[in-house]
C-alpha cells in the first residue's frame, strides 16, 4: 500500500514514516506541500495522512484536492487544533478520520488499518449485492453508487453509512447506532460527524435540503430512506 505521509514538523513525520515502514507499507514522506502535491499528481496512492497546520497550502486544501480529481482513497488529518469547527471542516472535505497531537503512533496505526478495511470492503460478498431505491443504485461487490445510471464519487465512509441507511430501508436510524455501526467506536454527546457525513452525501446526491428525496432527517431521532 503506498501511503503519502505530509507535516512539516520532520520528528513526527519521520516517526509516522517509522510506524508505517513496520508494517510493511510503501511511504512517500513530505515536508512541503507543494512536494506532496506534485506526487499525488504524479503517483497512484491508497491513502494519505495529512498535516492541517502546513506552509503554503494547507491539509484542508490538500484533502479538497484529493476529493476533486475523484480519488476516494482514505484520508487521516493530523492536527494540533481540537475545536469541533476544525473537525467539522475536515470532515465536510472528505477527510475519514482526524486524529489530534500529541498521538500515540500505535493508535494512529490502528485508525490507517481500520479507515483501510473499511476502503477495502468491497472486495467481501454479501447475500444482496445490489440495492436499487427509485433511481439510486448500491453496489455492494463494486463498492460503487449510481445516480440515475450515473456514478456518484462517495468516500469510503460516505458509502458505508448510505449503505447502511439503504440496508436498514424502512426503519429510523438514530445517529448513536450510525456512528457505532460505520465508526465502530462508542458514540459521545454533541457529536456533529454523522451529520457532517449526511450533509455531504446529501450534496453528492444532488438533493433539495428542504425536501430530500432519500435520506429523509427524523428530528429528534435520526435518518431515514423509505421503503
Amino acid at each position: 500500500m503506498n501511503i503519502l505521509v505530509l507535516d512539516d514538523e520532520r520528528e513526527i513525520a519521520d516517526l509516522v514514516e517509522v510506524y508505517l515502514k513496520n508494517e510493511n507499507y510503501n511511504v512517500f514522506k513530505f515536508y512541503d506541500a507543494k512536494k506532496a502535491i506534485n506526487c499525488i499528481e504524479s503517483q497512484k496512492l491508497d491513502f494519505a495522512i495529512l498535516d492541517v497546520m502546513v506552509k503554503d497550502v494547507d491539509g484542508f486544501k490538500i484533502c479538497k484536492r484529493i476529493r476533486d480529481k475523484g480519488l476516494n482513497f482514505p484520508v487521516i488529518m493530523l492536527t494540533a487544533k481540537i475545536e469541533d469547527k476544525d473537525k467539522i471542516q475536515g470532515l465536510t472535505l472528505g477527510a475519514d478520520d482526524y486524529i489530534t497531537k500529541p498521538f500515540n503512533p500505535l493508535e494512529l496505526m490502528a485508525r490507517v488499518k481500520s479507515a483501510y478495511r473499511r476502503y477495502t470492503k468491497y472486495n467481501e460478498k454479501s447475500e444482496e449485492n445490489i440495492i436499487y431505491i427509485d433511481g439510486l443504485e448500491i453496489d455492494q461487490d463494486k463498492h460503487i453508487c449510481r445516480l440515475y445510471e450515473t456514478q456518484v464519487e462517495l468516500t469510503p465512509m460516505e458509502f458505508d453509512i448510505l449503505l447502511y441507511l439503504a440496508q436498514k430501508r424502512g426503519n429510523v436510524v438514530s445517529s448513536e447506532e450510525l456512528f457505532e455501526k460505520v465508526w465502530k467506536e462508542k458514540y459521545l454527546e454533541n457529536n456533529n460527524t454523522v451529520m457532517v457525513h449526511i450533509r455531504r452525501i446529501r450534496e453528492k446526491l444532488k438533493e433539495d435540503t428542504k425536501n430530500p428525496k432519500f435520506i429523509k432527517t427524523v428530528w429528534g431521532v435520526g435518518y431515514k430512506i423509505e421503503k
